[in-house]
């Protein structure tokens, strides 16, 4: 076996490994909610949230892996090296963030990583500005999609259920909550694990291992989504306690309307094949319709970090890969 296949496999298995620190640490939004508002134990809540991230490839196409393998850089400057540099720099933005709690975004982490390997490599010209701009562009849009999704969701649920009792909501909630969580955690791993295949496409692509033509074989699907569920099932309950009481108490009711609302939000963008964050998403649509109780009930200083966390997660992504690079082309 020669060095390059050997390479090749590596780091396969490193963007294997992302895709799972991806549903280990976005877990939290799958299933923050329907934890936070007891209608699952967090046992069951991560396998319900995994059943769906895996089984979404039969919903939706591949653009959203398109748009990663070659939307976000010239592909013809992917290598393996640029490779590792990306998923180091994500990987390791996702642990730090994971270890202080803060749901930052693993997609925006990825797009960061690829920015800073391709522009040491080769410069300004190797970014496709275009498939780049549309991605930072979401990191504003995504969030207040959610939130006005949240918010309008709650606005025509509040009043479909304003002469109902309490007691009959919260029943009518807990399962609804079922099916909100179900489609949020199929928009999850239909537009991340996609980003995931996007970065195993184009390095065996620039490779010479797909041929000409640019496609995504099966068992990348299968592979992705397999390991976005393994990450999914096991978790990030740091994480899941900011997103699920910190920021906002959530009850069934809300809880249901944030999920469908980042769910529809997820939906759209996988149509289009733009990689948004999902982390953004839900947090846009916790504080939707946290915002329509009141103001004051939104925990602002704690949605001022996150929004930070954002910020900061591409520059921060970006920098770690391009010193990752540097330190790899040195060596080998």
């Amino acid at each position: 076996m020669d060095s390059t296949l050997i390479a090749i496999i590596f780091l396969v298995v490193l963007a294997l490994f992302f895709d799972f620190l991806n549903g280990f640490h976005d877990a939290a939004n799958s299933i923050a909610t329907i934890v936070a508002t007891r209608v699952l134990s967090p046992r069951y809540a991560v396998i319900w949230a995994a059943f769906f991230n895996f089984i979404a490839f039969a919903f939706f196409g591949l653009h959203v892996a398109g748009t990663i393998g070659k939307g976000i850089v010239d592909i013809t400057q992917v290598d393996s090296c640029v490779i590792f540099g990306t998923l180091m720099g994500a990987c390791s933005w996702n642990l730090i963030t994971w270890y202080f709690g803060i749901p930052s975004s693993s997609s925006h982490a990825l797009v960061g990583g690829l920015i800073g390997s391709a522009l040491v490599k080769a410069g300004p010209g190797a970014l496709v500005m275009k498939g780049i701009m549309k991605t930072v562009a979401f990191i504003i849009i995504s969030p207040l999609v959610g939130m006005l999704l949240g918010l309008i969701l709650g606005v025509v649920v509040y009043n479909l259920f304003a002469r109902a009792t309490p007691a009959k909501v919260d029943h009518i909630f807990r399962k609804g909550q079922l099916l909100s969580a179900a489609a949020y955690s199929l928009g999850h791993g239909g537009n991340d694990a996609q980003k995931t295949m996007g970065i195993i496409t184009g390095l065996l692509f620039s490779a010479g291992y797909l041929g000409k033509e640019f496609h995504i074989p099966l068992w990348i699907v299968l592979s992705c989504h397999g390991a976005i569920a393994l990450g999914t099932m096991s978790g990030g309950w740091r994480i899941v306690k900011t997103m699920g009481n910190k920021l906002y108490k959530l009850r069934p009711m809300d809880g249901f309307c944030a999920e469908l609302g980042a769910s529809l939000m997820l939906f759209g963008a996988s149509a289009m094949g733009v990689p948004v964050s999902t982390t953004h998403t839900i947090t846009g649509a916790i504080v939707g319709i946290g915002s329509l109780k009141r103001i004051s009930a939104v925990k602002w200083g704690i949605a001022g970090q996150i929004v930070w966390a954002w910020i900061l997660t591409i520059p921060a992504a970006a920098l770690i890969s391009a010193v990752c690079y540097k330190l790899v082309t040195l060596v080998f």
